[in-house]
């Protein structure tokens, strides 16, 4: 299994020139830990992550020390934590270095990284360009949708019948689903997204039950907190 068959697509993104409230806003309205903070060619240039917006002037979180811990922090370092304590712009608060992995990386490795890097999640690149992300969230659900002894073509049946889905969600104004919320494992459907009606949860239920060749659909949805 690879990144590109557990990644999710739909990346919710910030540009380095935006501002740190823009991104908190992203990161709070759609439940995120981090964003992927890409320039005008879609590349990565950093992350953003709650860790980087820890200390902040605004909320009164600035990093504190004692007089003498003060004294044997040099000045490079102190003022790098007053820029990402108190600028204004993205580009000054996000975490420069980032673990990345192409579409064709291993999900072992993809876990290996995610441990030895202590991250959450890693952006999937194609030709150096963002094309989706992948979380510690989508291994867990991996995992769970593995079944030793497979039938022979049910993988490729699954990822017709996952494509087909995701192309009928995507011709409805009301769906808002994540590809990364769906999985499919031998004819059965797993829904795992978010919903903000019941209406809009039994729609996605019955488009899933249309698709031909699902045997059944197992529906894992939660709604949105209030």
């Amino acid at each position: 299994m690879r990144a590109l068959d557990v990644m999710t697509s739909e990346v919710i993104t910030v540009a380095e020139d935006a501002s740190v409230q823009q991104a908190a806003k992203l990161m709070a309205e759609h439940g995120i830990s981090a964003v992927p903070v890409v320039d005008r060619h879609n590349r990565v240039v950093g992350m953003v992550s709650e860790g980087d917006l820890l200390h902040r002037a605004e909320t009164g979180t600035e990093r504190r020390r004692s007089w003498w811990l003060e004294m044997m922090a040099s000045t490079n370092q102190l003022a790098g934590e007053y820029v990402k304590s108190h600028s204004s712009e993205v580009r000054d608060v996000m975490t420069r270095d980032v673990i990345s992995v192409t579409e064709e990386t291993s999900v072992a490795d993809i876990a290996i990284l995610l441990e030895t890097h202590r991250v959450k999640r890693v952006p999937v690149l194609r030709d150096g360009k963002l094309a989706g992300i992948v979380s510690r969230a989508n291994l867990v659900r991996a995992l769970a949708m593995t079944v030793t002894g497979a039938p022979s073509g049910a993988e490729a049946n699954d990822r017709a019948i996952r494509d087909k889905l995701l192309a009928e969600l995507k011709a409805q104004k009301w769906a808002e689903v994540s590809p990364a919320n769906i999985t499919v494992k031998d004819g059965i459907v797993h829904l795992w997204s978010s919903y903000l009606s019941e209406q809009e949860k039994r729609a996605v239920v019955v488009a899933a039950e249309n698709i031909p060749g699902v045997r059944h659909v197992e529906d894992h949805m939660r709604p949105v907190p209030a």
